[in-house]
């Protein structure tokens, strides 16, 4: 299976990088091919509405980097969102990604199903970033394959010392 993972945190190699690289490094075991695309080193603006993807096959009018992550999207089988939740809610990189994706909304997608790795500060934060999960698996009738939730995320690299990563290792290997 193809997988591509997105990450949308704006801090490089901190807690989202780590449980995207960790769930990545066991899929591949597992026999999947993994692309990870960090939104930290990459530029993606918000969607213009402009409806150009629609006469264009699915290719944004923008000239940043999310034509090169609709490439990989174009030879993807599952999506992964792997987002810091601030203030209640997918980080605002992660939420422009997402808006982006509509460049395929007329083309359509391979893509069968999605995940997300979440993390944050506080416990109890998830409920919006699940709910735009669930909306796009109902609309786009994809397979919802789970969300890892991990809390108390209070310093840059608090993930590597979480017992949840272990979680994650085990959802990547289990993917079928």
């Amino acid at each position: 299976m193809n997988i591509l993972i997105i990450t949308g945190s704006p801090r490089r190699n901190g807690n989202t990088e780590i449980m995207a690289d960790t769930f990545a490094e066991s899929a591949k075991t597992a026999g999947h091919d993994v692309t990870i695309k960090n939104l930290s080193t990459l530029k993606v603006d918000p969607c213009l509405a402009c409806q150009y993807c629609f006469t264009h096959d699915g290719t944004c009018i923008q000239q940043d980097d999310m034509n090169s992550i609709l490439s990989d999207l174009a030879e993807t089988d599952m999506l992964v969102l792997a987002s810091p939740i601030y203030w209640f809610d997918v980080s605002a990189q992660t939420k422009a990604f997402v808006d982006r994706m509509y460049a395929f909304a007329k083309k359509g997608f391979r893509i069968k199903s999605i995940a997300m790795l979440l993390n944050s500060g506080a416990p109890n934060v998830y409920d919006a970033a699940e709910a735009q999960l669930n909306a796009i698996c109902s609309y786009l009738k994809w397979e919802n394959k789970g969300v890892i939730k991990i809390s108390g995320m209070l310093e840059k690299g608090s993930m590597n010392s979480s017992d949840k990563l272990e979680s994650v290792k085990d959802f990547a290997a289990s993917l079928s």
